[in-house]
């Protein structure tokens, strides 16, 4: 097991902006205001996607953008919705904010969805600001932004695909052609102590973990060499790839080594022989392999095996047996990706931003926040009406009450976000 891991940024729509407009109709010189709502920015939502085994897709695309909500319009117009993006991960992926290392959400069970990032709301149209003393409002409330944030998704991969055969076979050499693990390579035996993991892409959506798993001996079943530990991990895979020397260069018999590895599949566990093999007699760019190789796929096809003839060096065949073995996948069970019995995972509930600071700069009072930008953005500063709510908004929200408890006096000056003025009790 190796965990996989995607960084990606992502964004809500933004709500739309809400509407100034007043009636015009015939024989109704000043009609009331009739500006519409903006609509609501569409969500960033996670989807489990039981087909999915790897996040080898977010090595194509790391940004996911939502739309955003349309602007009101006149006649009471209401924006519309931004649509929702979804994003499909497989199960028992962790989403994690990648600043903090805090996980937002535990992607386990099938069609699980979670919306990581929220679109915003939309404006308010003027007909919302209309009182007995102010008819006609010149002024509209802007979207809301929406939510964006960095995000890291890991997942703990068990293998798909597992390279069964003798030490020294090839079988490290072909991982790391196929995949961009780089496991230690030398020409002798037990190169590889411990498994290497690594993701086979074939393309956009078509990709599986492959596992090197350490070279087997007779006697393992009995825990010789390093069997124990190789057989373990051979449970856990869906597919074997059975990788054979053909080229006889170390005076190896192809055919012997692989009726031993398979005997001491049946020893250690009997249920093993019902797992697909599928063959790959290695080292075809070796002198005399061909003639070789002839006769042990006809052997082979004979006993109902699937046999391919590569050279892991020269990447010759490789990839016409990794599609092979990617049309095998899909047509075999799902595996259970995440234990019950794993250990609990602690998941961080997303916690709204402080609306705004207050904070002292030399002589200067300055308020801060995403929140306070929404208020400035919505405000009309040369309409008196519009400028009367900002300050009427401001002392609400407690704004006013903690300037006054950092001590400002008459006349100290406040700047909120780029607008500067005096502080007049």
């Amino acid at each position: 097991m190796f965990v996989d891991t995607a960084p990606i940024y992502i964004k809500a729509g933004n709500g739309g902006n809400g509407c100034v407009s007043f009636r015009r109709e015939k024989y109704v010189p000043a009609g009331g205001p009739d500006g519409g709502d903006g609509g609501k920015g569409g969500d960033i939502i996670f989807i489990v996607d039981i087909d999915m085994t790897t996040l080898m897709d977010f090595r194509y695309k790391k940004k996911y953008k939502a739309q955003n909500g349309q602007d009101g319009r006149g006649a009471k117009a209401f924006g519309k919705d931004g649509e929702d993006t979804i994003v499909k991960v497989p199960p028992g992926t962790i989403i994690k904010d990648a600043h903090t290392g805090n996980i937002i959400a535990d992607m386990v069970e099938p069609d699980r969805q979670f919306a990581v990032a929220r679109g915003g709301k939309g404006g308010w149209g003027n007909t919302h600001f209309a009182t007995p003393t102010r008819q006609a409002p010149k002024f509209a409330k802007s979207g809301e932004p929406g939510d964006e944030r960095e995000v890291i998704l890991e997942l703990k991969l068990l293998a798909d695909v597992g390279l069964l055969g003798f030490p020294n076979v090839g079988k490290s050499t072909l991982l790391s052609v196929v995949s961009a693990a780089r496991p230690k390579i030398a020409n002798y035996h037990f190169t590889t102590l411990a498994p290497n993991l690594g993701v086979v892409s074939l393309g956009q959506g078509n990709s599986f973990v492959l596992a090197d798993i350490p070279g087997l001996i007779e006697g393992a079943h009995a825990g010789v060499g390093l069997g124990h530990e190789f057989l373990k991990h051979v449970e856990r895979t869906r597919l074997l790839i059975h990788v054979v020397d053909v080229s006889g260069t170390e005076g190896r018999d192809p055919v012997v080594d692989f009726d031993t590895v398979n005997q001491e599949l049946q020893k250690y566990n009997a249920s093993l022989m019902d797992r697909p093999q599928i063959l790959a007699a290695n080292k075809m760019d070796l002198p005399g392999a061909q003639e070789r190789f002839e006769e042990f796929k006809s052997g082979m096809e004979q006993r109902g095996h699937k046999v391919f003839g590569i050279s892991a060096a020269t990447q010759k065949g490789v990839r016409e047996l990794m599609l092979y073995a990617s049309g095998k996948l899909k047509e075999l069970p799902e595996p259970v990706r995440f234990a019950p019995e794993a250990e609990e995972v602690k998941v961080y509930k997303l916690q709204e931003e402080v609306p705004f600071t207050v904070r002292r700069e030399n002589e200067v009072y300055v308020v801060e926040g995403k929140w306070v930008e929404k208020i400035v953005a919505s405000t009309n500063f040369g309409d008196t009406d519009s400028l009367q709510y900002f300050q009427r908004v401001l002392k609400n929200k407690g704004v006013i009450e903690a300037l006054e408890n950092m001590g400002i006096q008459e006349d100290d000056t406040v700047r909120v976000c780029d607008i500067e003025f005096d502080y007049v009790k």
